[in-house]
C-alpha cells in the first residue's frame, strides 16, 4: 500500500511554489491608454480585402523595439453593433526599430463578415519570459475603422 501521507506535503509544497511564482510575476494587461514608446507603432491600411468565400485579409505597418521574446502582430475585426470580434491571423514581428509591413489572413463562413465598414484592432504582442512564464507585453495597439472591399 502506498504511503499517502508523504505525498501530500510534496504536493502542498509544489502548489505553494506555483502560487508564489504567480504572485511574484508582474500583472500584465492590455491598456491602450498607456503611453507607448513613440518608437513603437502599428497601423492598419484603410482598405481590407474579403473574398466571396469569406477570406479576410488585413494589412498595415509596425515598428517595435527591445523584444526579448517572440512578438506577433495580431488583428481582429468586428462589424455593426455586434460585440463579437473575429481574429484575423497573426504575423511574427521583428522588433528591430525599423518599419515593417504586416498582413494577416483568416477564413470564416461567407455570411460571417461582409463587405463594408468594419472596426479593426491590431496590436504588437510579445510573449516575454518572466520567471519562466511567457507573459504578454503589449508594444503598441491601434483601433481603426476600415472598409472591407471585394478582393
Amino acid at each position: 500500500m502506498p504511503q499517502r501521507p508523504a505525498l501530500r506535503p510534496a504536493l502542498a509544497a509544489a502548489a505553494g511554489a506555483a502560487v508564489l511564482l504567480l504572485a511574484a510575476a508582474p500583472s500584465v494587461h492590455a491598456d491602450s491608454s498607456a503611453a507607448a514608446d513613440p518608437k513603437e507603432t502599428v497601423t492598419v491600411d484603410s482598405i481590407g480585402r474579403i473574398t466571396s468565400e469569406g477570406t479576410v485579409t488585413l494589412s498595415g505597418t509596425y515598428r517595435c523595439v527591445d523584444s526579448t521574446g517572440l512578438a506577433f502582430v495580431s488583428s481582429s475585426v468586428g462589424q455593426q453593433a455586434s460585440n463579437v470580434r473575429y481574429g484575423i491571423g497573426g504575423t511574427m514581428a521583428v522588433c528591430d526599430g525599423k518599419v515593417h509591413r504586416w498582413e494577416n489572413t483568416s477564413t470564416y463562413s461567407p455570411t460571417t463578415l461582409k463587405r463594408g465598414k468594419a472596426n479593426v484592432e491590431v496590436s504588437i504582442v510579445e510573449l516575454q519570459p518572466v520567471g519562466g512564464l511567457p507573459l504578454p507585453r503589449f508594444h503598441a495597439v491601434e483601433t481603426q475603422e476600415v472598409t472591407l472591399a471585394k478582393a
